[in-house]
Parts: C-alpha cells; structure tokens; sequence
C-alpha cells in the first residue's frame, strides 16, 4: 500500500471514529442540541399579539444584547399568536417546525399560552412570556403545578394570585367595600384573576354574592348588568379585555342603580383606547407598574429611564399604548443571557484541524440545559420590571402590583395615572 493510500485509509478510520464518538456523546445527530456552525445567527422567535409593542421592545432588546460569543441574533418573522388557543397552536407549530430555534418570547395572552406551550415543550424549547398572568401555566405559589404547567415554560409578569391579592386588599381595606361582584369572558386569564379576587376578598371579610359570565365578542350586556343589579354591589372587578371592557362600561354607566358603584378593572383593558373613552373616567385599574426608572437591565446596562427614551425614539408609534413593552424586554434579555450562558464553544478537534476542515465559532446549545440557565441567570437578573428570580414552575416577577386610578380621559398613556395602592407580596 502506497503512503498516500495508507493515509486516507487511517483519515477514513479517524472520521468514522470520530462520528461514534461525537454521536455516543449527544453531538451534531442529537435532536436536543442545536449546533450553531461559524458565521450562522442565533435563532430565536416571537409569539406574540397585540399592537406590535412588544415585538418592537424585543427587537430593541436583541440590539441592546448584541452579539452571542461572536453570533448574531436572528429574530425571523413575527408569528402572530392572536391571543387565541387557534393562534397559539398554529403559531407553536410554526415555530417547532425549524429544528435551529431555540427560544421563543411569548405569548401575549394566556389564552395561547396554554395552547402553545404543550407543543413548544415537548420540542425541547424555552419559551418565555411577557405578560401572560394566569395561575394554570405555572403553579398556585404554594408548591401545586398548575393544569396547564409545561417544562420549559416562563413568564416576567406576575401570576394573577398577586393581582387577586392587591385587588382585594385594595377594595376592602382602602376603599371599605364590603359586597363586591367580579366578571369574566371564560378566558384563561380573565377566569382565573376573578376567581382568585374571589377567595381574596371572602378570605378578608367581604362578600361575592356572584360572578357574572360573558363571551368574548360579546357587546350586549344586559343580561349581566341585571344579575349585578340584583345582587347591589358596592363594587364591581370586571378584568376583561378592553373590547368587551368599552361594551360593558357604557352600558353600566346608563344603569341607575349601579352608577355608583366602585368599578375596579385589570391590565387586561389597561390601554390608550380604552382610557380614552367618557366612561373609563372613575375607574381603577389592577396592574403591573409601568415605569421605574431607577430599574436596570443587567443584560444591557440599560436603566427604566435610559430604556424609555430609546423606546419613545425608536418606536414612538407603540411608546403609550401598553405598560408591557418593559416586561417583553426583560423576557428577550432573560432569554439571551440564558443562551448565552448555556452556549459551548467548539473549535474543532484534532480530526477537523488535521484535515482543515475550519470550525472555528461553532457553538453547541443543549435545550435541556438552556432551561437550566434560565433559571441560574435569574437568580441574580435585574431586569427594567425589577427583579427576577423563576421559581420551579416559570414564576419569575417579583409579585409587585399597583393600582391605578383615571380620572380624566384625555391621559391615554399608562405610565401618566396615579398610583392609588401598592402591592408587595
């Protein structure tokens, strides 16, 4: 056998061996590890709804973030999740479809969050949330997984348990209202954050004679304001979006018998067109705070105040019309430091440089692990909302809610109402 015969058979031998070995130890085969060749972006998506604020905070996000270990960051079309379980599914499949995407920031609403996340859980995925609230994707706070708790599955906003709490406190302690009725549309979040103002409020003393039901869509309410009439509230916690939300309050406005009760409404409404309206004035609103300045992205170095201003610059059109903008964010940065963290350089072996074959900036990324780097990077992550620290079943947000009060229509900007009441858990 000639030299140059004898050294392509042990090249051939050398290969084959490294292609055992590199398979035994969950390599390039490996469904659970994306590898990343040089010169290839990072890839990540969002599932999200709404007025585009949220997409538009985590493509500032991503640029503030800049590269991972030399890669860029590709964010891919936005996946439209329509704050719908149709949307969630279909947009998850989307999504899982591209073997190379490793997290997604989303959804919007919890809605398709639960329809989402069995998908993008089963794929291996982290997907992180910007604003879903609901109890049932991540636990009750006392150590119970929630029906629709998947692994892989977090969230920057606070579990609905927080609002409950702050509402109920709020109405009973603050305002001394003691006979309250609450309203939903059968959505994940809006049921959810009723039920736990429920308990809340009957745990200090008041009463919830009952909890009138809608459909999304719905615009005639008369059914509803007839059994609220009949129980003679001096309050009322309607946390529903704010289409159903502008239905509700114009008709409630016209009732003489419920014109001077308390109305008290979530985040879920808490938006420029709904502020805007005749009817909005009066009202509290149950949410998030929107703006602290002094809060600062340690992903970025980015401060509230320095975050804000780039935001109101770079994407005016969306800076006033949701208080979630921060928390998409931090759901981004949260995400990339935890890509980042779980990462593994690879530049090659004796093999590849024998035969100069050049792999210089590979990177590995283990989904399993990436799931573990959420939570170490959170254990010491300050993000624009604050805090965050992810618990056992996704919780990160540090459970702070306030409540707003609006008293003049012409304030459409949230970050501009008045703090009545702070929460802290």
């Amino acid at each position: 056998m000639t030299r140059s015969l004898l050294k392509t058979a042990v090249l051939a031998l050398l290969a084959t061996i490294a292609t055992v070995a590199t398979a035994a130890c969950g390599g390039d085969d490996d469904p659970n590890v994306v590898v990343i060749g040089p010169n290839e972006p990072v890839q990540i998506r969002t599932l999200l709804s709404g007025t585009g604020a949220s997409r538009a905070a985590v493509e500032m996000a991503v640029g503030d973030f800049g590269l991972i270990h030399g890669h860029e960051v590709e964010l891919g079309a936005p996946v439209d999740a329509m704050c719908s379980r149709e949307g969630g599914h279909e947009g998850a499949d989307e999504i899982v479809d591209d073997p190379l995407v490793l997290g997604i920031v989303g959804t919007s609403c919890s809605v398709a969050a639960v329809a989402a996340s069995p998908t993008v859980s089963v794929a291996g995925l982290v997907m992180i949330s910007p604003s879903n609230t609901s109890p049932v994707l991540t636990s009750d706070l006392r150590g119970n997984a929630g029906g629709s708790y998947h692994p892989g599955y977090f969230r920057v906003a606070n579990n609905d348990l927080y609002q409950g709490q702050a509402v109920a406190g709020f109405a009973y302690d603050e305002l001394g209202l003691r006979r309250m009725v609450a309203l939903h549309d059968g959505d994940p979040y809006t049921s959810a954050l009723a039920t736990a103002f429920r308990e809340e409020f009957r745990a200090r003393g008041g009463r919830v004679p009952t909890i009138g039901v809608i459909e999304k869509g719905q615009t005639d309410m008369r059914d509803v304001l007839r059994e609220f009439t009949i129980a003679e509230p001096d309050g009322i916690f309607f946390p529903i979006f704010s289409a159903e939300a502008e239905h509700f309050m114009r008709q409630a406005r016209e009732s003489n018998r419920l014109r001077d009760a308390t109305f008290i409404s979530a985040d879920g409404a808490l938006g420029a067109e709904f502020l805007a309206l005749p009817e909005s004035e009066g009202l509290y609103f149950a949410g998030p705070p929107t703006h602290e300045g002094s809060n600062f992205n340690n992903a970025t170095g980015r401060t509230a105040d320095e975050a804000l201003a780039a935001f109101e610059t770079d994407y005016s059109e969306f800076a006033h019309l949701t208080p979630f903008w921060a928390h998409a964010y931090d759901a981004a940065t949260l995400l990339l430091a935890a890509i980042e963290r779980a990462a593994v350089r690879d530049d090659g072996n004796f093999l590849t440089r024998l035969l100069g074959i050049d792999e210089e900036g590979t990177l590995r990324v283990d989904r399993a692990s990436l799931r573990g780097a959420v939570r170490a990077v959170s254990t010491d992550f300050s993000g624009l909302t604050g805090r965050l620290s992810c618990d056992d079943f996704g919780d990160c947000a540090p459970g702070v809610q306030v409540i707003y009060h609006h008293t003049d229509s012409s304030v459409t900007d949230p970050g501009e109402l008045s703090v009545a009441y702070r929460f802290e858990p």
